[in-house]
């Protein structure tokens, strides 16, 4: 079984279950993954195999061609069999109803103050008030007398990294190669997604 895919987000939707229920799900393009290269314990220690996606062709100046790819991620296995060197791997790989943790960027917010990037309540609104969206006091005079390392301060917001554990497939489309998670996903459309199927993950030990 594929441990994990590179996808690329594609926009929100909802979907009705046979109960009639409406689930919120996020729209997922899976483009061929290639298996780039692979690890082995007698070399590295451990077993890992490499995808790549979107590939584009490279000439050098003696005219052979090199195919690189845009996006490449490593996941742990725990055999490499079946995993052969340009072996590819499409949305019907990814088994509908089963669990997946997701890992992406969030989407960069710019420079926000203390009220949104950490929810401070703020002071009055009204009746000749001068304290509304500040952040307060942030240190004592004497001591410490300088402000504390880790105090919450306005500062540039999101563009970080965001895992998502236990979410569910809801749908698969093998033929246009897309698959529907539960729930929002981290980042914006067309942003590329880590997906890594939960009962693929190898043991501690």
């Amino acid at each position: 079984m594929v441990p994990g895919l590179i996808v690329t987000k594609v926009g929100m939707s909802r979907v009705f279950l046979e109960s009639g229920e409406s689930v919120p799900v996020t729209y997922c393009r899976i483009d061929p993954n290639v298996v780039v290269r692979t690890k082995n314990k007698e070399k590295d220690g451990y077993n890992a195999v490499i995808f790549g996606t979107r590939p584009w062709v490279l000439k050098t100046r003696k005219g052979k061609e090199h195919t690189k790819f845009r996006t490449e991620k490593e996941w742990r296995v725990e055999s490499l069999e079946g995993f052969e060197l340009g072996k590819e791997f499409t949305a019907k790989d990814v088994p509908v109803q089963g669990m997946v943790t997701i890992m992406g960027i969030s989407k960069g917010k710019g420079f926000q103050g203390v009220v949104r990037r950490h929810h401070f309540a703020g002071g009055p609104q009204t009746h000749g008030s001068h304290f509304k969206r500040e952040p307060g006091s942030v240190g004592m005079r004497e001591y410490p007398g300088r402000i504390l390392r880790g105090h919450r301060m306005a500062g540039h917001m999101g563009t970080q990294r965001v895992t998502l554990n236990h979410r569910a497939v809801v749908t698969c489309d093998p033929e246009k190669g897309v698959i529907g998670i539960k729930g929002p996903l981290p980042g914006s459309r067309g942003m590329e997604l880590f997906v890594t199927l939960e009962s693929t993950v190898p043991s501690a030990s």
